[in-house]
């Protein structure tokens, strides 16, 4: 029986890593790689004001930004020779992880993390973190 692992992706270097760690360690595994678009994130700009949600162009930007990172995540497992499906979902990030691993029959999450710890930990909170803490899965954090 194949495994289903599940690659949790934002735009940062350690989920590339994570990526990078799945695609060696589990080249036979139905490997998925997903980016949650978080609706609640609002970016402030000092010409414009606040945009989010309510800007217009809001999602459209955001799926385009996903589709690149989606993109590069297939281009390097196409490099190693390994299949990868992607999906882009909306919602909060540690919620909608898990909730995909539920829905999609998820066998094993493999999560990068910037391995904070201390006060730094809870005040930025960690998507990491709430994954390995809810999972019903096993959970491999890359650090």
């Amino acid at each position: 029986m194949t495994s289903h692992i599940l690659v949790p992706l934002e735009d940062a270097d350690l989920a590339t890593e994570a990526l990078e760690y799945a695609l060696s360690t589990f080249p036979d595994a139905d490997i998925t790689a997903l980016h949650v678009v978080h609706p609640f994130e609002a970016d402030v700009d000092p010409e414009v004001g606040f945009s989010g949600p309510w800007d217009g162009d809001w999602f459209e930007t955001a799926t385009e930004e996903a589709e690149a990172l989606l993109e590069r995540a297939r281009h390097l497992a196409d490099e190693r020779g390994v299949a990868l499906s992607t999906a882009v979902e909306l919602g909060r990030p540690a919620r909608t992880i898990l909730d995909y691993v539920e829905e999609h029959d998820v066998d094993h999450v493999v999560v990068g993390s910037h391995g904070r710890s201390g006060v730094s930990r809870v005040l930025l909170g960690s998507v990491a973190e709430t994954v390995v803490r809810r999972s019903p899965v096993p959970v491999t954090v890359v650090r």
